[in-house]
């Protein structure tokens, strides 16, 4: 089972942070682990630094490790479990630059791998350079859209019962 690479994969990292860190042990590695074993669906794991891990569900369709304030928010109004390998990689995408511009730490290179149960194989492998002129027409499509959306929102009602509620508060 890939619950059983997950848990392994877990064990590993603990034991050799344990080891490389003479017992003072600082957790900091986490993994995204997935694929599938011949004849069991597709899963997908995050196995923490302590070696525990949780799979998606449900309610949580993807899973994601690193700096996750900026790109969260994308991801969660979008993904649903329906969603197609196209939609969730756009999405992964669009995610990443959000968080690439809020967060100078996060940049190129960007790998997106895709899947398709039962295929067994890795064939659709992609990466994404500094220099990719896909990822700047990513970027330049979603400010423009993101842009066009917002100038598209109602505006405020300034209604005279709100302001007196926020009057009456202060």
């Amino acid at each position: 089972h890939m619950s059983d690479a997950a848990e392994y994969l877990g064990e590993i990292n603990r034991v050799q942070q344990e080891k490389s860190t003479g017992g003072g042990v600082t957790y900091e590695a986490s993994f995204i682990i997935g694929g599938q074993i011949a004849g069991n669906k597709p899963s997908v794991y995050l196995v923490y630094p302590q070696g525990n891990y949780i799979t998606t569900s449900k309610d949580t369709p993807y899973l994601q490790i690193g700096e996750s304030k900026y790109g969260k928010p994308i991801l969660d109004r979008i993904l649903t479990p329906e969603s197609s390998l196209e939609t969730a990689s756009l999405c992964a995408l669009v995610s990443m630059d959000s968080t690439m511009r809020s967060n100078l730490t996060v940049g190129p290179p960007i790998e997106v791998m895709v899947y398709h149960t039962d295929s067994l194989t890795l064939e659709r492998h992609y990466r994404f350079d500094v220099d990719s002129d896909y990822l700047r027409q990513l970027k330049r499509s979603w400010d423009s859209n993101l842009r066009e959306a917002f100038n598209n929102l109602p505006p405020i009602a300034w209604s005279s019962n709100w302001d007196k509620q926020s009057v009456q508060k202060n």
